[in-house]
């Protein structure tokens, strides 16, 4: 593991980090924010997944987490949303399929199959680089996240109940499936047989069986995504009779931006501290 940058803020340490994955193929960078109670015993760990065309830089210059991480004793790990590099799969001018969207997924086409390897490197490479490097108390993880990233967190936790403690996600796609930015994508990571698409859509998930205690999801009224790409009544019909609690707060006024983000952002860390304390 590489530091690439290292600084102490609200009196504790946020760094920038890079390693070369053997899943992706490719040098991964993320960010991880420890807090001061860090110096004195392992930290509960949270895991924010950020959005399409955003990196692990987007919620670190403006998810305005720092503060309440500090407080609440959390390590908050952000990696990046997809491989990089030049001999990285790309399309350029699509903003929604490739560099910056990879989709939390494991992809089984070419070219994209080669790289694009997300949902295994989050779930079992880069835990044990934190697990290594870190004062991280990893049978304290839960995991959150924005857009795609919501979706990545949805699916994560379904599919590893054992692991997150908690989880929540602000303007998730609920049901990548049916949703209009992320079907074409779906169709070139994981081919035309929509049976394989149902492991990375939270909805066929609770549907084929799937089970979480409860999520918490944060959504903007005034999102334009909103009726095409996010559709959160889409899970709130999905967990109906499966004892899945769902918090669902549509936030009037609210868009898609990291405005939306900041403001909730300490509500969210407050609710996975209080199931990982």
């Amino acid at each position: 593991m590489k530091i690439i940058s290292e600084n102490v803020s609200f009196d504790g340490v946020q760094g920038v980090y890079s390693q070369t994955s053997k899943i992706t193929g490719t040098d991964m960078t993320f960010a991880v924010y420890v807090p001061p109670q860090a110096a004195h015993a392992p930290c509960p760990v949270v895991w924010y997944l950020s959005g399409l065309t955003c990196s692990h830089a987007n919620v670190m210059e403006k998810g305005e987490y720092r503060r309440a991480a500090s407080e609440l004793g959390l390590i908050v790990v952000c990696p990046d949303t997809s491989p990089r590099g030049d001999d990285v799969a790309d399309e350029v001018g699509n903003w929604q399929m490739g560099k910056g969207a990879g989709f939390y997924l494991d992809a089984t086409e070419a070219p994209w199959a080669q790289h694009y390897q997300m949902y295994s490197y989050i779930t079992q490479e880069l835990p044990m680089v934190i697990a290594a490097n870190f004062r991280a108390d990893m049978g304290r993880q839960g995991i959150f996240g924005h857009s795609m990233g919501g979706h990545g967190a949805l699916t994560i936790a379904l599919k590893n109940p054992e692991r997150y403690k908690s989880c929540s996600a602000f303007a998730p796609i609920v049901n990548p499936m049916e949703a209009d930015w992320s079907v074409p994508a779906f169709e070139k990571y994981l081919g035309n047989d929509r049976a394989a698409w149902r492991p990375y859509d939270a909805c066929a998930l609770i549907e084929d069986g799937a089970h979480f205690p409860e999520f918490l999801i944060d959504q903007g009224v005034a999102d334009s995504f909103l009726h095409k790409g996010l559709m959160p009544w889409k899970l709130e019909e999905a967990v109906k009779g499966t004892g899945i609690g769902l918090v669902l707060n549509m936030r009037e006024r609210y868009d898609h931006s990291y405005y939306f983000i900041s403001t909730f952002m300490a509500d969210h860390l407050k609710w996975h501290a209080e199931r990982l304390a």
